[in-house]
């Protein structure tokens, strides 16, 4: 059946994020991902967020084209930042940068309530489509400056950015999450580079209960830029 051939290549492909969470341990600070996040990641049917051309190759552990010039995030990645956001059942987490929608559905299948913002309004109408197709209806969605958040759902438990902001986090962003919280964000350095990686690093940013932020570097990685849009956040937003 096909539903067995897919959880077969889901299975597989936790095993490589497996290895890979070894691999980086030294990055991170952990030989492992939590088994919640694995069960998401073994759960969520990545090949309804990928283009029809490119299902056969769902299972990777690459990014794949999703169109506007974006791409479906390496699974690792998806599976890195999750964890590094700490969140659990009933946590309201903001996405900036929705593309196809999975990286949001694997946060509903953790049960989180989930914002998601993306610039591209093609993208966003894609991933309505993906989600409701994969079952996650739940997840909110509109076009808009993820720069800017989602103020009128703010505060944050977490907030996760699929995109590179340069030199450091957008201050909305910070303003909007919830003391206790974290930002999980790649942050670009343009004064240093690893080759191809243009000198992105994730970052993991908290804000303590006394709302004073730390911020920590931990592994290189190579995003497309966090753009602000000219028009107005929130523009023709598409919700569910």
């Amino acid at each position: 059946m096909a539903s067995e051939r897919w959880q077969e290549q889901r299975e597989r492909l936790c095993e490589e994020i497996r290895g890979e969470a070894l691999e980086t341990a030294s990055y991170l600070g952990q030989e492992a991902f939590s088994d919640d996040v694995m069960r998401a990641m073994a759960k969520v049917p990545r090949h309804l967020f990928v283009l029809p051309e490119y299902r056969i190759r769902a299972y990777e552990n690459r990014p794949l084209p999703i169109g506007a010039g974006q791409t479906i995030s390496q699974p690792y990645i998806v599976a890195a930042m999750t964890d590094l956001a700490r969140v659990g059942a009933g946590d309201k987490v903001l996405e900036v940068g929705t593309g196809c929608g999975y990286q949001a559905a694997v946060l509903a299948e953790l049960g989180c309530e989930v914002y998601s913002v993306e610039r591209h309004e093609s993208l966003v109408r894609l991933a309505i489509q993906n989600l409701r197709e994969a079952g996650y209806e739940k997840v909110h969605v509109k076009a808009g400056d993820g720069s800017k958040g989602w103020l009128e759902a703010a505060p944050f438990q977490a907030i996760l950015v699929t995109a590179a902001a340069e030199g450091d986090v957008p201050p909305a962003l910070v303003e909007q999450l919830a003391p206790g919280g974290r930002i999980v964000i790649p942050i670009e350095d343009k004064g240093r580079a690893w080759g191809f990686l243009h000198g992105q690093q994730l970052t993991v940013l908290e804000k303590d209960e006394r709302a004073q932020v730390s911020k920590q570097s931990l592994l290189p990685v190579a995003f497309v830029p966090l753009i602000e849009s000219e028009a107005e956040a929130g523009r023709s937003p598409e919700e569910r």
